[in-house]
């Protein structure tokens, strides 16, 4: 199997939750291989700060949409603006994801709610709407969603109930978007990948920093080998996990 990002060279790329972490070696990575970039996020000032220290060749391909992925009309608005201004979507990277330490059996209703408005409900409507485009501009395009391995189990980590079910859901939608595309006869591909502990600030906001980590380019190093296979290969998941991991 020979694996190339060549057939990426100026496409266009869509990636969310861009603003640091995995979304931000996900965004350099993309540049390197000469991707168009849209990066979309709550805080876009966050890209313009790395994008500072980018070459200029990629700086001059990223572009920073602010975007909240709980908010329909903003994800509607940002892929008509991509459309229109920047050119249709060959790959987008639903990388955007939250949690909030609450309970099922005493917890905040509106934490769990912004849990699945942005894991699933606003994954879901970004795929809809890049697959529009890829349909309507006949591009074999290639759909990654930014998992968990807590979408393989439930760990024993608390107050993350909403989050690892939020996960389950995502993988659940890959295979089902899977079938769609295959039923519909299109080349449009789906993966997910499921990494275990990344070091990045949502360690620390769900309280779960005393395990090994990877980094975040080790994941980007996943979907850079997603996006470079083959259009015959169909990558449904790749679990990542740091050596020594004990949950």
């Amino acid at each position: 199997m020979v694996l190339t990002m060549e057939k990426w060279h100026g496409k266009v790329a869509v990636v969310t939750g861009a603003s640091t972490g995995i979304g931000e070696a996900v965004v350099k990575m993309l540049l390197k291989h000469k991707m168009i970039v849209v990066g979309l996020a709550r805080r876009p000032h966050l890209i313009e700060v790395y994008k500072q220290d980018l070459p200029e060749e990629e700086a001059s391909n990223l572009h920073s949409i602010k975007c909240d992925m709980r908010v329909e009309s903003d994800i509607l608005s940002v892929f008509a603006y991509v459309l229109e201004n920047i050119g249709p979507v060959s790959v987008l990277i639903n990388n955007a994801g939250i949690s909030h330490q609450t309970t099922l059996s005493d917890g905040d209703t509106e934490m769990w709610r912004s849990v699945l408005e942005t894991n699933v409900l606003g994954v879901s409507i970004a795929t809809r709407e890049a697959i529009k485009q890829m349909k309507s501009n006949n591009i074999d395009g290639h759909i990654v969603h930014n998992s968990s391995v807590l979408g393989h189990y439930v760990a024993h980590i608390p107050n993350l109930n909403m989050y690892s079910a939020s996960k389950h859901a995502v993988r659940a939608l890959v295979e089902t978007l899977r079938q769609e595309l295959l039923r519909s006869g299109t080349k449009i591909r789906i993966t997910s990948v499921s990494p275990g502990p990344v070091d990045t600030a949502f360690l620390d906001d769900i309280g779960a920093t005393d395990f090994p980590k990877l980094q975040p380019e080790d994941v980007a190093d996943a979907f850079e080998y997603v996006l470079s296979t083959p259009p015959h290969v169909q990558v449904q998941d790749i679990m990542i996990r740091p050596l020594g991991e004990p949950v």
